[in-house]
């Protein structure tokens, strides 16, 4: 019996620059596969999780960019050469993780390449208006767009067909990323390692986000609405908006920064509820305070609707306004929930859960394309 050669795997992830739902879902796959090499554009060192950072980890020449720590995004013309410069040659599996560019990977002749798809470039599909619209960005980054974006575009959906096969983190991604690049995506929802909280029956007396402080978050319809109300509001996050959205809160907004695991445990515990004002993708966030027993209040589209049930685990706004949000929040307080049940429910997303069946997944697509 011929024994087989060791699988080569190359893990592709965006860049490291935080812990947020996408390197969530890496760290699962540096688990699985802890002898991979774990490429990135830009590795911002102590930035993400252990298991991340004992990776062998290779950057792209944007790691030598001026003020690439917390201006990376600046780059973004770039990132379509900065993944294209990467060689994948002697690499059996390419695994990427991708909002951006890392699907762009190009892997070897006979080498299989899967892509765990949060998104299409958000940056120039979906949300180019809230990176780059008026009020957004200067003339001279809009003016600039206007010329980049369309070949930023058509690079996104050309290098599309260097991936084999799509897994989306909701239906509603694998619906964008049919509407975009015309490919089928299969759907595996992104994991909530729900062990990290413990379920609380107290309701504390502070509101709850916990976010990237970017414009599409919508943070800033939150602030409003907080303000006017006088309620307390606990935001948790850092972003290059955190001293705009400071700038908007009164008295009863409070912006403690980004919190350690533990500490945001407790957050969790103790607050009444959760605020998602936002249209995510997917969204682990709400998942995270459905673990503790929390019910969510959510703006009614995009991920949310795959894991808040309406009336039960949480309240749907419809509109992004302030007065839609009011009403919910004030229909959130007079609601009694089960926190033992939103819990109950929160389970069924589970780390454990997804480990196991991306690992299914990726042997049955191995097994289709490796000789």
């Amino acid at each position: 019996m011929t024994r087989q050669p060791p699988l080569r795997v190359a893990l592709v992830h965006d860049w490291l620059t935080g812990m947020r739902g996408g390197e969530k879902v890496l760290e699962v796959l540096c688990e699985l596969y802890p002898d991979a090499t774990l490429f990135t554009l830009i590795h911002n060192r102590g930035s993400v999780s252990p298991l991340i950072e004992r990776m062998r980890i290779r950057t792209s020449f944007l790691q030598s960019a001026p003020f690439r720590e917390k201006r990376y995004r600046h780059y973004l013309p770039f990132f379509p050469l900065a993944i294209e410069s990467f060689d994948f040659r002697g690499f059996d599996l390419i695994l990427s993780t991708s909002h951006a560019v890392a699907k762009g990977a190009k892997p070897a002749p006979g080498a299989l390449h899967i892509c765990y798809c949060h998104t299409p470039m958000r940056y120039v599909w979906e949300l180019y208006d809230e990176y780059f619209g008026p009020g957004r960005a200067g003339i001279l980054a809009r003016f600039g767009m206007k010329i980049i974006a369309p070949r930023l575009r058509a690079w996104d959906v050309r290098t599309s067909s260097r991936v084999h096969y799509f897994l989306a983190n909701s239906a509603n991604v694998a619906q964008r990323i049919h509407n975009t690049y015309k490919r089928e995506a299969d759907v595996l929802h992104a994991p909530v390692d729900t062990a990290k909280f413990s379920l609380s029956k107290k309701n504390g007396d502070f509101y709850l986000i916990v976010s990237a402080l970017v414009p599409y978050k919508r943070i800033d319809l939150a602030i409003e609405v907080f303000n006017r109300i006088g309620k307390r509001l606990v935001i948790v996050g850092k972003g290059p908006d955190l001293v705009k959205l400071k700038a908007l809160g009164g008295r009863s907004v409070e912006f403690p920064g980004w919190q350690s695991d533990e500490d945001l445990a407790r957050l969790y515990k103790s607050c009444r509820a959760l605020v998602f004002p936002g249209v995510e993708d997917f969204g682990i966030v709400p998942l995270e305070a459905m673990a503790s027993g929390k019910p969510v209040i959510a703006f009614k589209a995009g991920g949310a609707l795959e894991t808040v049930v309406d009336g039960k685990t949480g309240i749907f706004f419809d509109a992004q306004s302030p007065e839609a949000l009011e009403q919910a929040v004030r229909i959130a307080e007079s609601r009694r929930f089960n926190p033992a049940s939103i819990r109950r429910h929160a389970l069924k997303f589970d780390r454990a859960n997804f480990k196991k069946s991306i690992r299914n997944y990726i042997s049955a697509k191995l097994e289709t394309h490796l000789p």
